[in-house]
Parts: C-alpha cells; structure tokens; sequence
C-alpha cells in the first residue's frame, strides 16, 4: 500500500517534470565565532550543476581551506564552514542549473562573537601636558558598544571639554595631569545579547623634571687640598636621574669627582684655578630632561711667582727692585725694608700705574696689575740689605725677600780719640763698612804697621774691624795713628788720636743725709774723667779729732748717691770723696760735717743696704711691626731696653690714623707681654703707634711706629661651610666641664675639707684647710712653750709706712741691703719668746 508521503512526491515529480527547485536546510542560522556548521542544497529535478556562492558573490572554490563546498550526488552539495568567524557571516546562496533551466535559494549566516579586548595595553604611561589617547580596542559581534569610569564614575565627554570618547572607543584626555593618574574602567557592552566585559587600565601620568640650584654660584679656594660641594634638588616623576657635566664632559665618580647615591651632590677634590668654570646639573625621566647651570668661582692665595735679586754701586741714579704675583682676587703688593713699609698710593686711573713716593723723594713703589717695582733713586750703601715683598688677597698673602747688593768704597767708623797712660795697653778700632770687603792697614807717621822702627804695637782684625793694640812706654808712643781701608770701589783713611788719659777731678759733695748709724752721701760727678772711665769712689770719714775711716765703691752709670753705715748715733762726723781712675786717683773733695741722730727707743739697728745707682725712667721699647692674613689687623712687638733700675710695671699703647687728631683708647698691656695685636683697623690707612714703658719712677719715651693696612678686597669668596666644627664644639665643652669640676672642688675644699685640692694641699703641699689654721698656731705655740731650747722667733714684719718729710724722703735710717728709693723700709725684728 502506497504511503501518503509517497503519493505526493509523485504528484509532485509530475507537476514539476520540466522545472527544477532548490532548497537549502536549513534556511538560516547562528554560529558562535571558531564554530564549525554545515548546510545542505537538495535540487528537485535534474540538475547537472550544483554551485555555492558566497556574500559577495564570488563562486566558492573547491579548494577553500575555511569553506569547502562537497558535490555528494547527483541532487545534494554541501556547504561546510570551518572554525568561523565575523568575516564569514552573510548570505550564502546555492545555484542549480540544467542546460537554461537555473533555481536558487539562499540561507542567512549569522556569525555571534562575543566580547574579545584585543589590544587594551596596561600601564600605559603619558607625559603630564600631553593629549593623552587611552586605548582599548574591543570586538564583537554584534559591536560592542563602550563606556569609561574613573574612580568608580562614568566618564561624560559632553559635561567635561578634557574628555572624548573616540569612535574607535578609545579615551582622549586633552592636557593630562598628574591628578588624571590611576585606573580607568574601559567597559563593552552588547545590547542585543546583554552581555558586558571590562578591562581595568592603570594609566601613569610621568612629570618633567624640575630642578634648582641649591647655589648658583659656589666659591673655592684653589692649591689647598679643599674640596667644595655642587648641589641640584631634582624632582620629577618617575624619580628623575642627575648627571653633571662640565666642558661638554659627564662627570663620573674617581679620583676627582664624587657623586652621592641620586647624583645630586658633586664634590670636586683637590681644587685647582682650571675646575673653575660653568657645571650642568642635568634631570632626566621618561617625560623629558632638565638642566640648570652651577658657576664655581676658584679663587687662589696670593702667591709670589717672580723675584730680582739686584746689585747697585753707590751714587747710582736709580735700582729697580721687581715683585710678581699672581692671584684670585688680584693681589695688592706692599713692600718693607727694616721697620719701614712701602706700598702702592691711592687708586689711580687705568691709564697709568698706582703710585707711591716716599717723602724723600727718594724711595718709589708702582704697581700695575699682577706686578710691582720699588724704584730706589741716589742709591746710598745704607739701601743695601734685605727688603720683603708682600703680596696679598683675601684669600691670604706671601712672603719673599729680595735681596740689594750695594758695591761702595770703604767707610771707616768707630771713636777717633782713645785715652790710656803709659804701661795700659789700649785698642784703637777701626771699623770699615765697605762692600765687597776692604783690606786694612794702620800707618804711624807714615810708616806702616807693624815696624821694625816702632814697638809696643799689635793688630788684631774681623771681618768688619781692625784693632791696632798700642801699649805706650813713653810720652813718644802717644799721638795720630792711620787707618786705610781699600776694596775694588775705593780707598778711606781716618786718622785716630792716642791721647795719654788724666786722674780724674774729684767729686763734689752736694749734701749729707744723717741717720743714727748711717748716712747718705749726694754728690756730683767730677767734672773731668780723665779721658777714661771713673772706675770706683773712695769716701773716707771721721768723728772730729780722729783717724780717716775709708771704704771704696764701685763706679756705676749715673751714681749719685752712697749709703755709708757703721756710725756712731749723736756724733759729729767729717766726710771726703776722690774718684778713681785708670790713670789714678783724683784729690780729695772739700770736707763736709754731719751729725748723726740718736738711737729710737723702739729701733733695733737695721741691717744696712747700700746702692750704687739711681732708680729713672725706662728707655723706649725698639718696636717691630708685622701685618697679618687679614690685611688690616697688626701684630706689634716690642724689645725691651733698660729698665732704669726698677722692674717694668706695664705697658701704654696708644695708635690713631695719621689722618685724625684723636687717639683711640689707651691700652695698658702687663709688663711680661712682648706684643699687641692691633684688629679692626681701616683699610689703606697710615696708621701711627705710640707704645711707653711704666716702671715705678715713671714713664719712658715713646717707641714710634707707622704703617699703612693692605687694600680692602674688593671679592670676598664665601665660604664652603660656616659654624664651629665638632672638634671645637668638643673642646669648648670640656673646658666647660673642667671649669665646673674644679668650682665643686674648691668648694668642697672651702666647706667640706674634701676633695682633690684638699687632697693635693694635705699630701704634697704639707698644708691643712683652712679650718686646721688656728689650731696649727695653737699646737705651735704649745710646742714651743714645752720646749724651752727652742731658738727665738724670727719674725719679718711690715712697718706702718711713715710720713715723708717735704723732700718726699722718709725719714727711716736707710741700711746696706735696702734701696733707699722704696718707700717703705723693711725691718727684721728679733724678738726672744717668754716661757
């Protein structure tokens, strides 16, 4: 029996004998992206060719690795597509032809992918300032469609200009900043399947390197082994990198550069003159690079770099004398020779040299730039010798001396009148200055020394002098002796005179001061010595009616005044004096009488003290005089001369500039300093010092001194590190401490009777506190009473100072061992304990 189904087709077959039909199963459908679907092409009738053909329209090869197209009978083909994707979607159509018979039917092809973030790079990193493009690019299909956050909100391009969703979906920031940094949302949504994807972006935004100096401009000094320290702060992100670079050249840290860990800090070792210059401190990063200029000024001590030594002959018209420095700052240049100091006058123009000239007109300093010339004109031999070049800056100064030959005949110095008597050998000198040096030779009514015809002389010579030894026998040997010096540049002789000497005139007693055992005798010198020092004064006395007692004095310079003691209290005395000699003894002087005085009750008979010179005023101190580094301070030092007898008490020092009237404040220096030290004083000034010697008699006449101060810089380099280091902090610390420690000792020792000093009192001094003194006098006084063998107690006391009469004397009998110019007497006083 025939099936339902099958009766139809047969209608159908019939129906259609002449036409053919195509059908494609199924006529559409959906494939996931990477899917692989197959479609079926039936053809009713008879078909000799069956094609497929893709959406656009081109007839799909057999050979089509990706859709392949199978002929399975006579009536079917099928269309199979591999591993699909977005690109194969369309329509497909199948095509039956037999000879000019042609059907067709199609099926749709639905390609479905789902969200794919094919390029959504993470960080991505702009410059701060630029346009920055935030990409993410998405596929889909159907197309996505996207949204951007930002710290959880939805980013809308149409309230904020900065922001624009592009059609590609990316995110244009116009001018990005650093507050623009951190994670965007990028997010894709599907609304025709619902489905939605997002990828988080870490965006960083990089900031060009800002950089500052610490100093622009950094100063140094030059050949001392200082370092100095070039420093940039660099910000940036990220953390920009620091290089520094001189002379095109990038510093690397060795054996003259040091760099610290970021690059910041260069420190230039050993600085010389050519690190001066221009140093780049250079920032870089990712958003670009950043540089700033450092100057490093190198200054350079005072250094004295040429010097001339120069010979002259006496009667020149002119030496020059040359001194060149060199320096940063340009030094000043001052010259010195002995206690004088010479330097360049006020600043001139620049179209001649400075200028300085000595009052004599004889002496001329110029100074141009980096050299100097001290001119001497009419040269004389006192020119000859040392002179001192100074050069100085700010920095600090040099010295160097140069040295002036002066070639000059021989001149003969020395005393031409020597007194002696016959039988004393006496040496006449001759001293020659003379250079190159001079030979000597004495002659005697012009026969030379030494003669056979003429005895009883000798010479002895030195480099400078000649001694000719004469010991007159006779009134003969007495008279002219010559003395010739030669050298190369001439010839001098000087005629000296042997002159026989005379007992001097006797003294002249001007009055006597009586005591009651002793006296003090004033008198003047003899008005003639004799040609020859007064070696001693014999001074004799006697009660009325006796012998002569005598007693001989030493000479000494300026004696006036002679203590005699030994004389009996409540007599009538006669006094004389003679001076004595070389040659002799001169007469007595007139006698004088005197009375002494009675015994005080309360007096013991001091011990006598006698003296042989007068007490005056000091000599004036020889003053030197020595600029220090800072150019206006001055050390001043003295040598002490004769102390007039009495010790030095102190010093007075008083200066002023020469210009001013007024004296700046007196400055009174203890009797042991040697010098001052003059700070402050003005630059370029000529400056007077006056310095007086104090002794208990009064003052001396002043030493003298001028000067001029150096030149005021006109560069002050600063400098690379200011404070107290820590070695000083250290020391003052423990100087305080130490002063701390020993006021809790003395105090311990004062309160307590404890403690270190106590300590070193006890054991080594043999000394009790104070507290112990009272009872040590005790403790004495019984020792003394139990022992009855004891020795009397000395006891040296001071006398309540008497009242002086109108001469300003005291009326206290002077003895042997006291001056009778203090104005106190000290007394030794004996007295005998009572048991």
């Amino acid at each position: 029996m025939l099936q339902t189904k099958d009766i139809l087709w047969g209608f159908f077959y019939i129906a259609c004998a002449a036409a053919i039909q195509v059908q494609v199963t199924p006529t559409h459908r959906e494939i996931s992206v990477g899917e692989s679907k197959f479609f079926l092409c039936e053809v009713v009738g008879d078909a000799k060719d069956i094609d497929w053909f893709a959406p656009n329209g081109e007839k799909i090869q057999p050979n089509n690795p990706n859709i392949q197209v199978t002929r399975n009978d006579e009536t079917t083909s099928t269309l199979t597509i591999y591993h699909a994707d977005v690109d194969n979607a369309g329509i497909y159509k199948c095509v039956a032809k037999s000879g000019d018979k042609e059907a067709q039917a199609t099926v749709q092809v639905k390609i479905f992918q789902k969200i794919t973030f094919k390029n959504v790079p993470s960080p991505q990193e702009f410059n701060e300032g630029d346009d920055a493009d935030i990409i993410c690019d998405v596929v889909g299909s159907p197309v996505p469609f996207i949204i951007w956050k930002h710290k959880g909100a939805r980013i809308q391009a149409n309230k904020d200009v900065r922001y624009n969703i592009m059609e590609n979906g990316h995110l244009m920031i116009r001018g990005i900043k650093k507050t623009d940094e951190g994670a965007y949302n990028c997010e894709a949504r599907v609304m025709e399947t619902g489905e939605i994807n997002f990828k988080m972006i870490n965006v960083i935004v990089n900031v060009l390197p800002t950089i500052r100096a610490r100093q622009s401009e950094v100063n140094a000094t030059a050949d001392m082994g200082f370092t100095t320290l070039l420093a940039c702060d660099a910000d940036g992100f990220p953390e920009p990198t620091v290089t520094w670079i001189h002379n095109n050249i990038i510093l690397q840290s060795g054996d003259k550069y040091s760099l610290n860990e970021d690059g910041s800090e260069l420190v230039i070792k050993g600085v010389v003159k050519v690190d001066e210059g221009e140093y780049t401190c250079l920032a870089k990063n990712k958003a670009g690079e950043m540089s700033q200029e450092v100057g490093l000024n190198v200054f350079v001590q005072a250094k004295i770099t040429y010097l001339n030594n120069e010979t002259a002959t006496e009667f020149d018209e002119e030496v020059t004398l040359t001194c060149e420095a060199s320096g940063d700052p340009t030094p000043s240049i001052s010259w010195s020779f002995q206690n004088r100091m010479f330097s360049e006058g006020e600043q001139a123009s620049w179209t001649r040299p400075d200028q300085y000239e000595s009052h004599d007109r004889n002496i001329v300093v110029r100074s141009h730039a980096r050299v100097s010339s001290l001119l001497l004109k009419n040269v004389d031999f006192t020119y000859a010798g040392q002179y001192l070049c100074t050069a100085s800056n700010s920095i600090g100064q040099d010295n160097q001396p140069v040295y002036l030959e002066v070639r000059y005949a021989p001149k003969i110095l020395g005393v031409v009148t020597v007194y002696t008597w016959e039988g004393n050998p006496a040496n006449i000198s001759c001293e020659v200055e003379a250079h190159p040096g001079a030979s000597v030779t004495w002659f005697r009514d012009g026969l030379q020394l030494p003669s056979a015809n003429i005895t009883g002389v000798k010479i002895y010579s030195t480099p400078s002098i000649s001694y000719l030894e004469v010991s007159p026998e006779s009134q003969g040997d007495f008279g002219s002796y010559n003395c010739t010096a030669t050298n190369v540049m001439g010839t001098e002789s000087k005629e000296f005179l042997l002159i026989q000497a005379e007992v001097p005139s006797p003294p002249e007693i001007r009055r006597t001061e009586p005591f009651s055992s002793s006296a003090v005798v004033e008198f003047d010198e003899p008005d003639s010595f004799g040609g020859v020092p007064i070696i001693k004064y014999r001074v004799q006395w006697r009660p009325d009616g006796q012998g002569w007692t005598g007693k001989e004095y030493d000479a000494t310079e300026d004696m006036t005044r002679i203590n005699i003691a030994g004389l009996t209290p409540d007599t009538t005395y006669e006094i004389k004096m003679s001076a004595i000699n070389g040659k002799g003894e001169s007469e007595s002087s007139t006698a004088v009488k005197f009375m002494t005085g009675p015994i005080p009750s309360s007096e013991v008979p001091p011990i006598i003290v006698t003296t042989s010179m007068a007490l005056r005023e000091p000599s004036a101190p020889k003053l030197e005089a020595m600029v220090q580094n800072q150019g206006n301070t001055l050390k001043v030092n003295w040598i002490k001369q004769d102390d007039g007898g009495s010790p030095i008490k102190h010093y007075l020092v008083r200066y002023k500039p020469k210009h001013v009237s007024d004296w700046k404040p007196e400055i009174r220096i203890p009797h042991g300093s040697e010098h001052v030290v003059l700070n402050g004083l003005d630059w370029n000034t000529e400056y007077e010092v006056r310095i007086v010697a104090v002794n208990s008699k009064g003052r001396s006449e002043p030493g003298v001194l001028s000067f001029r101060t150096a030149t005021e810089p006109t560069t002050m380099p600063g400098a690379s590190g200011s404070g107290l280091s820590t070695g000083a902090i250290v020391g003052i610390l423990m100087v305080v401490f130490f002063v701390l420690l020993v006021a809790v000792d003395v105090t311990c020792y004062f309160l307590n009777k404890c403690g270190l000093l106590m300590c070193i009192a006890v054991n080594f001094c043999g000394k009790a506190g104070p507290g112990a003194k009272s009872k040590d006098i005790e403790e004495g006084k019984a020792a003394f009473t139990k022992d009855e063998s004891k020795e009397p107690i000395v006891e040296v006391r001071t006398e309540e100072e008497p009242t002086q009469n109108q001469e300003g004397v005291v009326p206290t009998e002077p003895s042997e061992t006291t001056p009778l110019t203090e104005p106190e007497i000290i007394f030794l006083h004996l007295e005998m304990a009572s048991v």
